[in-house]
This record gives C-alpha cells, structure tokens and sequence, in this order.
C-alpha cells in the first residue's frame, strides 16, 4: 500500500533496509454489528512504525521545531495522507464469510492522531454484503508483497449489541514460511516478489481475526 503512496521514502527506506518487509503497522480493528447481529462495518488502526512516521512528518514539513508534537494545523495537513488509493486498492484488507470474499466500500471518517512519534491514523470500511448472524468472517490485514507487515497488536473491539464471539489466530510460521522469507531477503528492494515467481508471504503471514455473531 505505502509504495504507491510515498515513493520518495519508501525509496528511502529501501535503501536503508535489506529485507521485506520496510514499513512496520500495528494494526487494530473495530467491529461494528446492527441490531440483527450482521457485521455491517470494520473501523481499521493503523500505527505506523516511528522511522516511516518521522519521514513522513519531515517530507512534509511537520514539526519543525522538532518537539515530537504536531498542531492542530499540522494534523489536519497530515490526516489523509495514507487515503490517497490508487484505483483497484484494497485498503489491505480482505474479509471474506466462508469461501466468498466480501466487497468493502472505500475508506471514510478518517481521522489521525500522532502520539510518541507515531502517526495513527483510522478509517471506516462499509461491508457491501454484511455478514449475517450465525456465519464467520474472516478479516486479515496484509499486504501481499510483505512490503508493508501489519501486526494485529492493537485493540480489536466489538461496537453493538450482539453476543459474538471474536478469536485471533496468529500465522503458522514453519520451515516453509521461513525458507520463502530467505527467499525474500535475497531480493532487490525494489523488486515485487510476483515477479520472481514466489507467492504471496503477506497472507501467510497475516494474523486471522474470526468473528460469529448470534443472532438477536
């Protein structure tokens, strides 16, 4: 996602690292259920590294008295920064109820906070199919190249009603994994990992998050 959104740094930070992944999110989740017990909503978290955040403040020219505390005019110049999608983006984000992927509306209500050198910023996605009571969906955060690592280490919280029961499932890192991680490292920064015929470590390496609502 942040290749295409900030391709001077994320230059930048290729260069300075020699591996995938380059940009480090902790990732959290807001669930929102109507009175029927659909998931109808996912509200996302995203907290970025604070070397991918201190870049960004600086091409921008925030804080520039460099005291780690942005203005109200500074955080309204930054909030939007990481909304700019190009055409066919997923946000990074894939929710699927059984075998069938779940259409999501764009990114609205967003919002950016930046605390202890960290840009946080959130979004709301609409799910154009909720899903109903009685069935899990699946939500995983990723990108499929493994440019960017999303880590579920943030709060997943469930706004309504509803009794659901929500799980996270952490990736299975076994040999295969790590041998394609190897794989990864030998790469150029710049280079996609599709292009080398390797497969997509990001949903590997994705944590599950698991939610099944009953029915009101």
């Amino acid at each position: 996602m942040l290749r295409f959104l900030a391709p001077l740094l994320c230059s930048a930070l290729a260069t300075s690292l020699a591996a995938h992944p380059h940009v480090f999110i902790d990732t959290g989740f807001e669930l929102i259920v109507d009175d029927s017990g659909q998931l109808t909503h996912v509200r996302t978290t995203w907290e970025y590294d604070e070397l991918y955040s201190l870049l960004i403040t600086e091409d921008m020219a925030l804080d520039p008295d460099g005291d780690g505390i942005l203005t109200a005019d500074e955080i309204g110049k930054l909030n939007g920064f990481d909304m700019q999608w190009i055409e066919g983006f997923n946000g990074d984000l894939v929710i699927a109820a059984g075998d069938k992927g779940v259409p999501l509306s764009g990114p609205t209500e967003v919002a950016t906070k930046f605390e202890a050198g960290r840009i946080i910023t959130t979004h709301l996605r609409t799910l154009e199919a909720p899903i109903p009571a009685g069935e899990t969906g699946i939500i995983k955060a990723y990108d499929p190249t493994y440019y960017t690592a999303y880590e579920v280490t943030r709060p997943v919280t469930l706004i309504g009603e509803s009794t659901c029961d929500i799980t996270q499932t952490a990736p299975d890192v076994n040999a295969g994994v790590v041998a394609l991680q190897q794989e990864l490292s030998m790469l150029d920064p710049d280079m996609n990992p599709s292009d080398a015929g390797l497969p997509e470590i990001g949903a590997q390496m994705a944590t599950t998050v698991s939610i099944t609502c009953a029915a009101l």
